[in-house]
């Protein structure tokens, strides 16, 4: 095997043949971590895309936007549609606020969660076939009557 500069063959990775030097080791990782593809010269990066399809792999996830289709929700209402726990309501939301599926604000000690239209085409794209083909789906059309059973109960005693 050949050294690289300034280095024996024995300090030499045999499993990569990449020298050791903290340069190589820096640029190796660097190449490891690259994902991806060369299209018409221009380089786009997947992981984003893959992040995005993940978000939509669970049904939970999927539930929560298409609730968010309709405004903006707190998360007390998240729960009571969803009759979830709170603590797997915020963890499914914290993983689409961090894909850039959703935004988020704080007004006093309540969360509050809406879809984020400042995405790109693709999450404009996928939010409009959730739109379109969810729905009318019993799972959701049973969860937003839960929302306005919530609504209204919680109108009702704030009165």
């Amino acid at each position: 095997m050949l050294a690289g500069p300034g280095q024996r063959a024995s300090e030499q990775n045999p499993v990569t043949s990449f020298p050791r030097t903290r340069r190589a080791v820096q640029r190796k990782k660097q190449l490891d971590m690259v994902d991806h593809i060369r299209k018409g010269g221009y380089i786009c990066s997947m992981k984003n895309e893959a992040r995005t399809f993940k978000a939509l792999a669970d049904e939970t996830r999927l539930r929560i936007l298409v609730l968010l289709l309709e405004g903006e929700l707190c998360v007390c209402e998240l729960i009571a549609a969803l009759e979830l726990p709170q603590s797997t309501v915020s963890r499914h939301l914290a993983y689409l606020k961090n894909t850039d599926w959703l935004e988020d604000r704080r007004q006093g000690v309540w969360m509050y969660y809406r879809l984020n239209h400042a995405t790109d085409r693709l999450r404009a794209a996928l939010t409009g076939t959730l739109d379109q083909h969810l729905t009318d789906n019993p799972q959701i059309r049973q969860a937003f009557d839960r929302l306005e059973t919530f609504r209204r109960e919680h109108l009702q005693k704030g009165a």
